[in-house]
Parts: structure tokens; C-alpha cells; sequence
């Protein structure tokens, strides 16, 4: 086996399996909402269902995490949740204000309570 392809077989799996068939979901969604209107219903919808997914991924990580993240304080999780949702309402609805803040203060609680 060629030693370049055996150091990249990894990434080249990665592509094929997981990033090509969600690029051609993604492609089709695109075709196929084009002549939706944003207020359609089934956008609506659409847009509920994936706020309800994020929800539980986020309550997830809060209340039930995995790996290094179980080690920090539910308090230290839970407050840099609240930064979070503080910093995106008050610096103009951004989500990376956001998610910066409140991935700032995560660290920070991490650092200052972990034991």
C-alpha cells in the first residue's frame, strides 16, 4: 500500500461516509425550498422540529454529559448557558456572541470549580 494513501485512508473514509451524503441532502433541500415561501407552513414546521433537536442536544450536554465536560459543576454548565443566552440577546441576536460568551465562561467556571 502506498505510504501517503495508508496516512490518509482515515480522512478519505471521513469524506466519502460522512460528508458527501449529508452535502447531497443539503443540495436537494436547497432545490427543492427554492420555491417555498419562508412563511409556508411546512417550514414552520421544519424550523420547530429542528429547534426541539437542538433543545435536547443542549439539555443533554447540560444535564447529562460525557467525557471532560462531566467533570465541570452542573452550576459552572448551567451559568455558561445563561452567558450564553445573555450575550446573544444583548449583542443584537448574534449567535456567535453567543456561543462565544458563553464557551468563554465555561472555560472560566471549568478553571475556577473543577476539582
Amino acid at each position: 500500500m502506498n505510504p501517503v494513501l495508508g496516512e490518509l485512508w482515515p480522512y478519505l473514509l471521513l469524506i466519502f461516509v460522512g460528508f458527501l451524503p449529508n452535502e447531497i441532502w443539503r443540495l436537494l433541500g436547497l432545490v427543492l425550498a427554492r420555491r417555498l415561501h419562508e412563511g409556508a407552513e411546512v417550514l414552520i414546521w421544519v424550523r420547530a422540529v429542528a429547534t426541539a433537536i437542538l433543545a435536547g442536544v443542549i439539555g443533554k450536554l447540560i444535564f447529562f454529559p460525557a467525557g471532560a465536560l462531566a467533570s465541570v459543576p452542573l452550576s459552572v454548565r448551567i451559568g455558561a448557558t445563561l452567558v450564553g443566552l445573555l450575550a446573544f440577546v444583548l449583542i443584537r441576536r448574534s449567535v456567535f456572541a453567543g456561543v462565544v460568551a458563553g464557551e468563554a465562561a465555561l472555560i472560566a467556571g471549568a478553571l475556577l470549580f473543577s476539582p
